[in-house]
């Protein structure tokens, strides 16, 4: 099964790579850094969609499905399971749409190995360092125990939100990747940028991260529908809330910590910090983003973290207003990834105007 699963994610991988190899265009490698970002972007909001859609368990164990490699080889079985269980959390789509978020997964692995072996082609030809190019590598290779542990462990929220952490880790890992190559080649340094924003920008890295804790931690609990009103919740301003069953880490989805049925007053706490935070995200994202606008050659990045931080807010109130329809809180998980690549680009070259000024 190993070896099949293997071959499938090298035939995935294969499309994109052909692309790149067989293509008229010189700078290959860049092209390559392209194409991995855009699809680790796509595999967060295709890992968004198995999870919103309860495809997690799709098939129960892991690597593969009951033992084999695709869902066609695990028919019987998996019509077994859903014939005991219509409605539970294995039938045959949900099977296809976990197996197909493996698949992609696999494929990336391939991209970022074959990543680093042009870096190291690099390193050999012009001593350029390949040290963050492997580190992605390990962070790859750490997302898939998580992945494997989110099933293994049943969606144990706190998995499950550290999962998607790392898959926005990867993607900001992986853009610092692209920008970094191109830095060397395309883009003239920035001026150097104002101390308020030296300081401004890396807090809201901080800070939009901490809301995408916030929001894995609501959607693993599955705490969205906890305020199905806005902007107040429940009717109320400050309603009534659960903290510490909400926020108890190490426990299994819908329990306590002693075993018992999580409390509507826990996933209300989880809601109402997820919500309320994202004003706090919002307000240091919005005013990084006014003070990128003075630096000339920002300005684009800049215009691009304001249209994404109003649209992010106005898709999470719809969200909530329409009690939560799948497209939009999809969509409310690729912009949160949206915001952490312009981010991830706004400190890297911060951190470039820097270095250049210094030497």
């Amino acid at each position: 099964m190993i070896v099949e699963l293997g071959l499938i994610f090298l035939a995935v991988a294969c499309l994109p790579l052909a692309l790149i190899f067989f293509s008229r265009v010189p700078d290959k490698r860049r092209k390559l850094l392209t194409v991995t970002v855009a699809l680790t972007f796509e595999l967060i909001m295709f890992g968004a969609f198995t999870r919103l859609t309860d495809s997690g368990l799709g098939c129960p164990d892991w690597p593969g499905c009951y033992g084999e490699s695709n869902p066609f080889m695990a028919h019987e079985e998996i019509r077994d399971a859903e014939a005991l269980a219509p409605h539970g959390p294995v039938t045959v789509s949900k099977a296809w749409i976990e197996m197909i978020h493996r698949y992609l997964a696999g494929s990336l692995g391939v991209l970022v190995i074959a990543q680093l072996w042009m870096a190291w082609r690099d390193y050999r030809r012009n001593g350029t360092s390949y040290a963050w190019n492997l580190a992605m590598l390990v962070l790859i290779l750490l997302q898939g125990a998580f992945g494997a542990w989110t099933v293994t462990l049943k969606l144990q929220p706190v998995i499950v939100s550290t999962h998607l952490l790392l898959g926005m880790l990867l993607l900001a890992g992986l853009t610092v990747s692209w920008v970094l190559y191109d830095s060397r080649r395309y883009w003239a340094p920035w001026q150097i940028p104002t101390s308020a924003l030296r300081w401004l920008a890396p807090l809201a890295l901080v800070v939009l991260f901490s809301q995408i804790a916030l929001g894995g931690w609501t959607s693993s609990n599955y705490a969205a529908l906890a305020c199905s009103d806005f902007p107040t919740c429940q009717e109320q301003w400050i309603p009534a809330m659960d903290w510490q069953h909400g926020f108890s880490l190490w426990r299994p989805l819908g329990k306590t910590v002693h075993g018992e049925y999580l409390t509507f007053q826990a996933l209300v706490a989880i809601h109402w910090a997820h919500r309320s935070f994202a004003w706090v995200a919002a307000l240091i994202i919005l005013s990084t983003a006014f003070l990128l606008r003075r630096i000339a050659g920002a300005e684009r990045l800049a215009t691009g973290l304001i249209v994404a931080v109003l649209l992010q807010i106005a898709i999470g109130i719809s969200t909530v207003l329409l009690s939560w329809p799948l497209l939009l809180a999809v969509l409310h998980n690729g912009m949160a990834a949206v915001l952490v690549i312009l981010l991830s680009m706004v400190n890297y070259r911060i951190w470039h105007a820097k270095r250049v000024a210094v030497q």
